[in-house]
C-alpha cells in the first residue's frame, strides 16, 4: 500500500520536548525508543546526478562540489532501541567494495559502521532487526561482509533483515534497465542464510516503529515513522535524502520513478512540518535531523536543526 499520511491517525505533537537519553551520548528519546544516528560512512557522487534537472549553479550554492564535481553525502544509519528490541535501518556501504570503488566513491575503509556501532558499545550480535529502506550499495552493502574464504556473509548473525517484496523483486531479477543498481552479494546471503523477511505494504515491525511503502526512489523503497510517547519521527530514506531536497523538483537522477517520488514527498514533508515530527536524513553531512515549517517561496525550510 502507498504512502497515506491519514493511515498514521496521529494527533499533531505540540510538546516537541525530545529528552537526550542518559548514558546514550547524541541520541533521543521517543516515548519508550531510543534513537541515534551512527555512520556508515561518507561518500561522494556527482552532484549532477544528486540533483537530477536542477541546473548546477542553484545546487552547489547548497552542495559544494570537489574538483570532479562531486558532493559529499553521509550514510546516517538509524539506531532504534525498545525496551525488548535493538533494531538497525540501513547499513551504508560496508566493506567489500574494490579499490577502484573506493577511489572513484571516496569510500572510508572497512566496515565503517560496524567499528561505529562498536565505539557505542553495539556488537553486531545485539541487532535483532535491520530494515533496508532499498538495496542500493550506500543502504544495503553494510549487510553483507567477506568471510576468510572471501565470500559474502550477513555481518549481524541474529538479525532479521527486513525488506520490501517489491524491492527484492526487482533487485533480483537482473533487469537490463537496472544494470548497476544492485549488487546480489549485498544481499543474496540473507536469503541463503535463512535471515530474510520480505513484506508487502504497511507493517509495524515493534510498537511504535512503522514501515510505510512509498515507491519513488526505487519500486519497493520504504520509509520509517517512529510514534511513541506522544512524539513522532520520520526517516524518508532517499525520498529527501537531504535538507538540500527538500522542494518537490529537487531530486536524484538516481530516481527510478520520479514522477510518483514528486507526488508523494511533498505529502511525506507536508506531514512532518504540520504535525511536528522530527525529520532524520539519510545523507546530509550537517544536518542529521530537523523540525520542518512550511515556507511561501522554497516550500519547505529547516526550523530548528537537531543533533542525534
Amino acid at each position: 500500500m502507498e504512502y497515506d499520511g491519514s493511515q498514521t491517525g496521529i494527533e499533531p505533537d505540540t510538546t516537541k520536548d525530545l529528552q537526550s537519553s542518559i548514558g546514550a551520548p547524541m541520541s533521543l528519546s521517543i516515548g519508550d525508543l531510543t534513537v541515534a544516528c551512527v555512520s556508515g560512512g561518507h561518500l561522494r557522487l556527482d552532484g549532477g546526478s544528486m540533483f537530477g534537472v536542477v541546473p548546477k549553479a542553484l545546487w552547489q550554492r547548497r552542495s559544494a562540489p570537489d574538483d570532479q564535481n562531486r558532493i559529499l553525502l553521509a550514510t546516517n544509519c538509524l539506531l532504534v532501541r525498545s525496551p525488548t528490541q535493538t533494531v538497525l535501518v540501513d547499513t551504508g556501504y560496508g566493506g567489500k567494495a574494490s579499490d577502484r570503488d573506493r577511489q572513484h566513491f571516496a569510500l572510508e575503509c572497512e566496515n565503517v559502521l560496524v567499528n561505529n556501532l562498536a565505539a557505542i558499545g553495539v556488537e553486531p550480535e545485539h541487532i535483532d532487526l535491520v530494515i533496508l529502506t532499498h538495496l542500493h550499495f550506500d543502504h544495503a552493502g553494510g549487510c553483507t561482509a567477506n568471510d576468510s574464504s572471501g565470500q559474502p556473509v550477513p555481518v549481524f548473525p541474529r538479525a532479521r533483515y527486513v525488506i520490501q517484496q517489491h524491492e527484492w523483486d526487482d533487485a533480483t531479477a537482473d533487469l537490463p534497465e537496472l544494470t548497476g543498481n544492485y549488487f546480489k552479494r549485498d544481499f543474496l546471503p540473507l536469503q541463503e542464510a535463512g535471515q530474510l523477511e520480505l513484506i508487502d505494504g504497511e507493517a509495524e515491525l515493534i510498537p511504535g516503529l512503522t514501515c510505510r511503502l512509498t515507491g519513488g526512489h526505487t519500486r519497493g523503497h520504504q520509509i520509517i515513522h517512529l510514534s511513541s510517547g506522544g512524539h513522532q519521527a520520520i526517516y524518508p530514506a532517499d525520498l529527501c535524502p537531504s535538507t538540500a531536497h527538500l522542494r518537490t523538483f529537487w531530486t536524484m537522477a538516481y530516481d527510478q520513478y520520479p514522477l510518483a517520488l514528486r507526488r508523494i514527498k511533498p505529502r511525506v514533508l507536508g506531514d512532518a512540518a504540520d504535525q511536528q515530527w522530527l525529520v532524520i536524513f539519510d545523507h546530509d553531512p550537517q544536518v542529521q535531523a530537523a523540525y520542518l515549517t512550511r515556507d511561501p517561496k522554497q516550500e519547505f525550510a529547516v526550523r530548528e536543526r537537531v543533533a542525534i
